[in-house]
């Protein structure tokens, strides 16, 4: 009996250096690395690999290895995310709440609005069978919406905007958006895994009580993470990575996608020991280049550029149109109303429309849940991808020489409010 564990030893790395050549190369480019890692998953699957040399394919993505390289995949996933929620710290709105809350807002509820009615016309086309049409056109609505905090982050400190003051409010009214997409996200999968609307209720209710208990013992969880900082870090960090293992359990008893417990766990984390900082910082050191590429490569497998007929690449056409315009737009026209200038509202509309990993992870979910079908997630991934490469050439062009959009000296103090006319 062959050993099953040897194809998962040529699949692991064969995915893991795949997707550093892919980050690595665009950087040359001006991109993130991130999307070269998205690239190189969709490349290794059959859009491109499997289409060019099957064989091959087969042979490093052996079906006997893909569940664990799906499991490693995902966990790396989870980890992501609680790191995501450590991160998310909606006290940094200060004293910019008010244009925050709009920019936000504005950028969340209307290209859900269009992403709505596109999703009517999709739903015929792309819906699965006994999908029913509601959570069809939220998830899809809230899909559209989302915009990536983390890859956000990312691009602002290659480019050493984050501590500017474009940099603070672009991340602030991402956070915000991003936490309530998270809410409707919720909403939209406990309706499609469960039967009625009581169901979803109930499945809504129980999260929201178990988010609302994390909350209540952070005071609980920052004392014992203070004490076992006392005794070395590898106890927080066996603390830390078994809390949001457990609350990914949990939320996956619930009715709820686990990765809504890991982000939450993170959410309810202490902040401000140096003991989590720490540990946080060797959960990413292993997760960014190990396990997220294999979530990456399980991505790929179900994109396939190939099956898509020619008709509905009109349909991808429209579901960019629909995301740009919604998004951008949204945000963009918000800061404009709430007092800034043109070009620093071109600026944040361009941010907010930034999708990357977040959105990978969203329609990843709508797969495994049944939301939607294989050829609408190819789309929406091509989506993705292109919103994202999008983000930072089309800033730069957008800020141009602007201080306000510059990184500042090293003796400059940026200010915490946004700009003016």
């Amino acid at each position: 009996m062959p050993d099953p564990l040897l194809p998962v030893l040529l699949a692991v790395p064969a995915v893991i250096l795949a997707c550093q050549a892919g980050g690595r190369a665009v950087r040359f480019l001006g991109q993130p690395p991130v999307i070269g890692e998205i690239l190189a998953g969709i490349l290794l699957g059959p859009s491109l690999l499997g289409w060019l040399a099957p064989s091959v394919q087969h042979h490093l993505l052996s079906p006997p290895a893909l569940p664990t390289v799906s499991a490693l995949g995902n966990l790396g996933l989870l980890a992501f995310l609680f790191l995501t929620g450590l991160e998310l710290d909606l006290r940094s709105l200060g004293t910019t709440r008010g244009a925050v809350a709009a920019v936000s807002l504005t950028g969340l509820l209307l290209p859900m609005t269009f992403g709505a009615a596109l999703a009517t016309a999709l739903y015929p086309h792309f819906a699965p069978d006994g999908t029913r049409r509601l959570p069809f056109t939220l998830f899809v609505a809230v899909a559209l919406s989302i915009t990536a905090f983390p890859v956000l982050a990312r691009i602002l400190a290659d480019h050493g905007l984050q501590t500017t003051t474009l940099g603070t409010f672009a991340l602030a009214c991402a956070a915000a958006a991003d936490a309530l997409a998270w809410c409707l996200l919720t909403a939209a999968i406990a309706l499609t895994t469960t039967g009625t609307a009581l169901s979803a209720l109930t499945t809504l209710a129980l999260t929201a009580a178990f988010a609302t208990g994390l909350t209540l013992i952070r005071p609980l969880l920052r004392t014992l993470v203070e004490r076992a900082g006392r005794t070395g870090d590898e106890l927080v960090l066996a603390l830390l990575f078994a809390g949001l293992c457990l609350s990914a359990y949990t939320t996956d008893q619930i009715g709820v996608h686990p990765a809504f417990g890991a982000f939450l766990a993170g959410a309810a984390a202490p902040r401000g020991l140096p003991a989590v900082e720490r540990s946080a910082a060797r959960i990413r050191a292993v997760v960014l280049p190990l396990l997220l590429p294999l979530f990456f490569a399980s991505t790929g497998l179900h994109t396939d550029f190939s099956t898509l007929p020619a008709r509905q690449w009109g349909w991808g056409a429209a579901i960019l149109a629909v995301a740009v315009i919604g998004k951008w737009g949204g945000a963009a026209g918000a800061a404009r109303l709430t007092g800034s200038d043109w070009r620093w509202s071109a600026a944040v509309g361009t941010l907010m429309n930034c999708r990357g990993l977040t959105e990978l992870v969203v329609l990843g979910i709508g797969l495994k849940s049944g939301v939607i079908t294989e050829p609408l997630f190819t789309l929406l991934v091509i989506m993705t991808v292109i919103t994202t490469a999008a983000t930072a050439p089309i800033l730069r062009r957008v800020a141009g020489n602007d201080p306000r959009m510059t990184p500042p000296a090293p003796h400059d103090a940026p200010s915490a409010a946004p700009p003016g006319r």
